[in-house]
């Protein structure tokens, strides 16, 4: 049998076809946070200061964030499925790469090239699902597809932890080998070549000013808290850098023939209001999964692994609910899924906000991460079958771009705003409870530890006061989070009903029924 023959069964194999992009997704989306417990092993690995090796993060995302919009473009000049496998070589590649690292600077230049090719895998993936699949079977499909996007920020850290205390911090990209020839084969094997449209010129100066906005922006969400914000220079610029490409891509976009994104994107209803779920979506995902690791490892002195055990439940609890959510989007309103959803989120994080203390026990954890996934699980699914239910087929894989990149962009926005907050308010915590301690001040505990009138009492005293203080910030912060959450659910009116969508408005692709 010849090589064509033995493959043509499976092009378009729909099983197949969700496996390769569910393998290609996660592997991007882990990698976004599985590094992140490795860094002091990398520090010493690479001789870098705790300054330099946050680049390793830094570089990774920026490269991600300027490239991701590219992804509309280059699908439709070159094709979506070599673009695809292209992406997942290039991601593959840089991987083994960043593992044989010998210098901080080959490490950023390979995190950047890793960036580079990972940032079309997400959009590329949803893009191809929402085609192969028909209407009736989207549901489920953007189910399977948000597992890997919901759970990997929560099980990057535990499997990096383990890859770390295991073997070697290298292996937290050495992993991607393996997972990167699967999706590859799965990918040339299942997927189909999509029609070019060379007509369409590039627009490089729209890209260079929306790059030039994105990458201000990281450069400062990432790099705010480490130079106290706008105190620094440096932020002052990279805010200044952010604001004019922002404004000048928009002006430019407006006024422009061929601008770098199609204009309908923003015509859509639908999308345009699943750009903004999607970055609450974001902001609530990645922040509270960025509180919990040091704050359970910090102060309530949890193993890496611990950690991990205890929060996974939370990724349980997202793919429960992502199965269900994935059958009732076809027999009920998927708006109702969403407000259900952020109900659930926000009575999660006041639980919380409740539960929490420096004496509570693991099952807290355990529990209030569990309910938080519940309704996450609840989100994504039906968010991403509206978002796109309305958007003409030939612009799917560019809005797949823009929905992705505006998560992403939420998570980062969300971890510096609780980040900033936790720190601020630790201090405000600090002071207010250092107001009530005088030298009168006894415990039937430890009296001799927690004297006031000896220099090692009072450090430790002050350390056990800032343990407090940072505690009454993590609540805060869960608070925060709560009142976020809450205010986004007025967005879902703005959504429009896919169920009841004319077909005039989807032209020649059947309504969701």
């Amino acid at each position: 049998m010849s090589a064509a023959a033995w493959r043509a069964p499976l092009l378009g194999n729909r099983f197949l076809v969700a496996v390769a992009t569910m393998l290609a997704t996660v592997m991007q989306v882990i990698d976004q946070t599985i590094a992140n417990v490795a860094l002091p092993h990398m520090q010493g690995g690479l001789a870098a200061t705790q300054d330099q090796i946050t680049w390793v993060l830094t570089s990774y995302i920026i490269a991600a964030a300027i490239a991701m919009p590219l992804t509309g473009w280059l699908s439709g000049r070159y094709g979506r499925k070599r673009i695809f496998m292209l992406s997942v070589v290039g991601f593959t590649i840089a991987s083994g790469f960043c593992g044989a690292a010998q210098s901080l600077t080959q490490m950023v230049l390979f995190r950047l090239a890793q960036g580079v090719c990972g940032a079309a895998l997400v959009p590329l993936s949803q893009a191809i699902l929402l085609d192969v699949f028909p209407r009736e079977q989207r549901g489920p499909a953007m189910a399977f597809w948000g597992v890997g996007i919901m759970v990997g920020p929560i099980l990057g850290p535990t499997l990096g932890g383990y890859l770390t205390d295991n073997f070697d911090w290298r292996w937290v990209f050495y992993i991607n080998l393996p997972v990167g020839v699967l999706a590859w084969l799965g990918i040339a094997l299942s997927i189909e070549e999509t029609a070019l449209d060379r007509k369409r010129p590039f627009d490089f100066f729209g890209f260079a000013m929306l790059s030039l906005g994105m990458g201000g922006l990281q450069m400062m969400l990432d790099r705010g808290e480490l130079k106290d914000w706008f105190t620094s220079l440096e932020i002052q610029i990279e805010a200044a850098l952010a604001a004019l490409g922002f404004y000048t891509f928009a002006v430019h976009s407006a006024t422009s023939e061929h601008p770098f994104l199609h204009p309908a994107i923003f015509r859509d209803r639908n999308l345009v209001s699943g750009l903004v779920v999607g970055f609450v979506v974001g902001i609530v995902l990645l922040a509270s999964a960025a509180l919990l690791p040091p704050l359970l490892q910090e102060l309530m002195d949890y193993p890496v692994m611990t950690t991990g055990i205890v929060m996974a439940p939370r990724g349980i609890g997202t793919m429960i609910t992502m199965v269900i959510a994935g059958r009732l989007i076809q027999r009920t309103d998927a708006r109702w899924l969403i407000f259900v959803g952020f109900l659930i989120t926000a009575y999660s994080l006041w639980d919380m906000a409740q539960r929490f203390s420096l004496q509570m026990d693991s099952w807290s954890v355990i529990w209030t991460g569990f309910v938080q996934g519940l309704g996450l699980g609840l989100i994504f699914p039906p968010l991403s079958t509206i978002a796109f239910a309305t958007l003409p087929q030939q612009l799917r894989t560019e809005g797949a771009g823009i929905f992705n990149l505006a998560r992403n962009a939420g998570s980062s926005v969300g971890v510096s705003i609780v980040m900033a907050a936790f720190a601020a308010n630790t201090q405000v915590a600090h002071a207010s409870i250092a107001e009530h301690l005088t030298p009168f001040l006894r415990t039937p505990v430890l009296p001799h530890l927690w004297n006031l009138r000896s220099a090692a009492g009072l450090a430790a005293l002050d350390g056990e006061v800032t343990r407090q203080a940072a505690m009454v910030a993590y609540v805060d912060d869960f608070i925060l989070m709560m009142v976020v959450t809450l205010a986004a659910v007025p967005l879902i009116a703005l959504m429009r009903n896919p169920r009841r969508t004319a077909a005039a408005a989807r032209g020649p692709e059947p309504v969701l029924d």
